[in-house]
């Protein structure tokens, strides 16, 4: 049953993702770093192939991040849901580090992608809310855990993270990316 579950949210998420790397059977892809459930879990250090890319970038090598990001997830006393800093800028093909630290009540997860797979995201997580992420580019925190997300930003534009849990992004749980190309502008 958790098999098949698996299987039709990743036919849903494949349909908005082009090329997502990882798998819905474990983990968070080659590089990618958690603490999720409480456990450490690293993965290999393979090489990342056209699949693994998406539209915000792909998984980096932490021996190639050059600076660490934290974000912490946590609900405010207003009833509102949060990432801080809810604004990121980074530069095109920059790897960095980001480290997520969940200060809430609540389990949250940190999704980065394009606002429209985040949206078809949401609508599989309405469906299927305790449904395992094993892409590179989420991580689902319990309450006072900590994990991390390598990333090479390799495309300019404006990308989203969200908390894409039941609720969590109607509670303001979203931020903005804005990867610049700063060789454009010498």
């Amino acid at each position: 049953m958790k098999k098949s579950l698996i299987v039709v949210v990743a036919t849903l998420l494949a349909a908005g993702t082009a090329h997502a790397g990882g798998s819905h059977d474990g983990g968070h892809g080659n590089e990618a770093k958690t603490q999720q459930q409480g456990h450490g879990q690293a993965h290999g250090q393979g090489n990342h192939s056209h699949e693994d890319m998406m539209a915000a970038g792909m998984p980096g090598k932490a021996s190639a991040a050059s600076r660490v990001l934290e974000i912490i997830m946590l609900e405010k006393d207003d009833g509102s849901m949060v990432f801080e800093p809810a604004v990121l800028t980074v530069n095109k093909g920059e790897t960095v580090r980001l480290k997520l630290i969940n200060k809430g009540e609540s389990d949250h997860e940190f999704v980065l992608d394009e606002h429209m797979a985040n949206m078809k995201h949401k609508e599989a997580m309405a469906k299927y809310p305790d449904m395992e992420h094993a892409d590179p580019n989420a991580i689902r925190l319990e309450s006072g855990k900590s994990g991390e997300i390598i990333w090479t930003f390799s495309n300019t534009g404006r990308f989203e993270f969200a908390c894409l849990i039941p609720g969590h992004y109607e509670a303001g749980m979203r931020g903005d990316v804005s990867v610049e190309d700063k060789t454009a502008s010498n």
